[in-house]
């Protein structure tokens, strides 16, 4: 499954690419067509890794639900970027939580803003959708204004200390 916007090609997480993300860059490299850097995976999404493929594993149909390799295509070679994705599918009231991460070679380019964009169209157009919400720290204000230019809006604090919760109706 993919997403194609203006600099990007956004492809779905799968059980094999979640493995192959603990056999080094060479083999994720050859699953998403793309040179892996040496930075790879964000800073943000280290931790997240073993949680995305335990889930991958677990829920082989909630592919597009969970993560999306950013390949920046404006380059010489198609390079991996960044991440975004969501939670898993629509919760009870039709919610989905978004998250997105860039590596720092490729932030300030507006990258993050147009990968966020991509995945709230192709979130808003799938069945029982209602809304799409993120988080973020009110010192991130790099993800604060990702957030506001793709029309989400500040709700309520946040579950920890100088988080935030934003909500895209």
């Amino acid at each position: 499954m993919e997403i194609s916007s203006r600099r990007l090609k956004l492809l779905a997480a799968t059980v094999e690419t979640a493995a192959a993300e603990g056999q080094g860059p060479a083999r994720l490299a050859e699953l998403v067509g793309a040179r892996v850097p040496d930075d790879w995976p964000p800073e943000t999404l280290r931790n997240a890794l073993p949680i995305f493929r335990r889930w991958h594993e677990e829920h082989p149909d909630w592919t597009g639900w969970l993560d999306w390799y950013a390949l920046r295509l404006d380059l010489a070679a198609p390079v991996l970027c960044g991440s975004a994705g969501f939670n898993g599918p629509p919760d009870e009231r039709g919610v989905v939580e978004a998250g997105y991460s860039v590596l720092p070679a490729h932030q300030r380019l507006g990258l993050a803003t147009e990968m966020v964009g991509a995945l709230v169209s192709w979130a808003c157009s799938q069945p029982g959708v209602r809304g799409i919400e993120a988080e973020t720290t009110a010192d991130n204000l790099p993800s604060m204004r990702v957030l506001e230019r793709n029309r989400f809006r500040l709700i309520e604090p946040g579950p920890g200390p100088g988080s935030l919760r934003y909500r895209l109706p």
